[in-house]
């Protein structure tokens, strides 16, 4: 391009020439990124294959003829939004009857005035995604703030099969009998859920950092995920550092890509795939994303071999350990993504303590602190560890079982990070 000018006409034209993106197991092609360079990730979740190990939730049977309406708490804002739907673990094409967004109310209600229908592939109201694919949404004028709440509801007619969903969503899902996807009130959702289901994403344009690429993903497990989090509450340590950011005049995108029970180098069938597979998808077509946070093992470490209840998945060693990690800096690395390695977290007194994982998570840290292998290093070990007993996590920061923190252990973790090396 010759001149500015000339380059926002260029832009302006792809962006009103683009429509979709529909290849399976893939997020985003190159062209997409070109033509839409200003679009940011603003809320994700990963997606898992259907899967019910704790007690029954709606991704085994799918959906029929009912209406599925999720909140979600963007933590980045602008004046336009779209949404990521995926059938990545889907064996038939999704048919997506029709699509909403607003601004959340209480329960599944949402607020009067706010209601946007979504299209696809340039103004379809419906749209189908091919099994394996994911899928983005048309643009719409709506303006969100960091930290502000939105409702996506999706309409399916028809049988849907199993459903992509993310199991540990921490937030309350609502499903209704029939349309309701127009609805203001919340009357019809008479139906719960505490997983995330087709929807993998949102992304928002316009905002004040659209031409920067100073996203942050978080990428692990349960601790990235936040199990022991108040359930709506958005206390995730992911969420605290959006807050942080907030709180410190200068937002950006917090991304969660953190999948209860997954592991480095592991597939688990209702964990997710290992990480250093995932982690293409999941990662490294963000968005507007620079860094990434890495905090992942203790499954590997704790959750592996022929005895745990997950399992049977092959032992995992510490040197396997450390390579998955090496092996996830490089594909960040050659993506140009700055990487900041996470001490694994204290884990005394749960079912994964014994002597001989508690020397190899000592270990793991050790290469973590020392290695330089890392752009930068946080030690969330030493920032939820009792001081009186290092091994085990702080009392006031435990949720219970002495593995996964409470809310004031997240907000801690948050605040463990060095907000000038993110």
């Amino acid at each position: 391009m010759n001149s500015r000018t000339t380059f926002r006409r260029a832009g302006l034209a792809l962006l009103a020439a683009l429509t979709l993106t529909t290849l399976p197991n893939t997020y985003a092609t190159a062209a997409t990124a070109t033509a839409q360079p200003s679009w940011h990730g603003a809320w994700a979740a990963s997606p898992q294959s259907p899967t019910a190990p704790f007690g029954p939730n709606w991704s085994t049977q799918g959906f029929d003829d009912q209406t599925v309406r999720q909140t979600v708490r963007v933590t980045t804002g602008g004046t336009r939004a779209r949404i990521e739907l995926t059938n990545r673990y889907g064996s038939t094409p999704l048919h997506i009857t029709g699509a909403t967004v607003a601004r959340t109310a209480k329960g599944g209600a949402v607020e009067p005035g706010s209601v946007r229908a979504l299209t696809f592939g340039g103004g379809r109201a419906s749209v189908t995604v091919p099994a394996g694919g994911t899928l983005l949404s048309d643009g719409v004028p709506f303006r969100t703030h960091a930290l502000e709440s939105v409702t996506v509801t999706l309409y399916l007619a028809g049988p849907t099969g199993p459903a992509t969903f993310h199991h540990f969503a921490g937030a309350t899902s609502y499903r209704a009998a029939g349309d309701h996807r127009a609805d203001v009130a919340g009357t019809a959702f008479t139906e719960t859920s505490t997983s995330w289901y087709y929807l993998s994403g949102v992304e928002v344009s316009g905002g004040p950092h659209s031409a920067r690429r100073d996203g942050i993903v978080a990428f692990g497990d349960s601790i990235t995920d936040g199990v022991g989090a108040t359930p709506n509450a958005d206390n995730r340590y992911p969420d605290e550092l959006a807050e942080r950011l907030v709180a410190a005049g200068s937002p950006r995108a917090v991304l969660n890509h953190g999948i209860g029970g997954n592991q480095v180098t592991n597939d688990v069938t209702w964990a997710g795939e290992k990480g250093i597979a995932r982690f293409k998808q999941d990662v490294l077509t963000e968005q507007g994303v620079g860094t990434v946070i890495l905090l992942e093992g203790l499954n590997d470490i704790g959750g592996s071999g022929p005895a745990f209840p997950g399992g049977p998945t092959p032992e995992v060693s510490v040197n396997q350990l450390i390579e998955g990690h090496r092996t996830l800096i490089r594909q960040a690395h050659a993506k140009g993504l700055k990487v900041v390695g996470a001490t694994l977290t204290p884990v005394k007194g749960s079912f994964y303590f014994t002597e001989v994982n508690e020397a190899k998570r000592e270990a793991f840290n050790d290469w973590v602190r020392t290695s330089g292998a890392y752009d930068a290093v946080v030690d969330f070990d030493r920032a939820v560890a009792d001081p009186a007993d290092p091994d085990r996590i702080l009392p006031a920061y435990d949720s219970g079982d002495a593995l996964h923190p409470n809310d004031a252990g997240y907000r801690a973790m948050a605040e463990a990070l060095d907000l000038d090396e993110l």
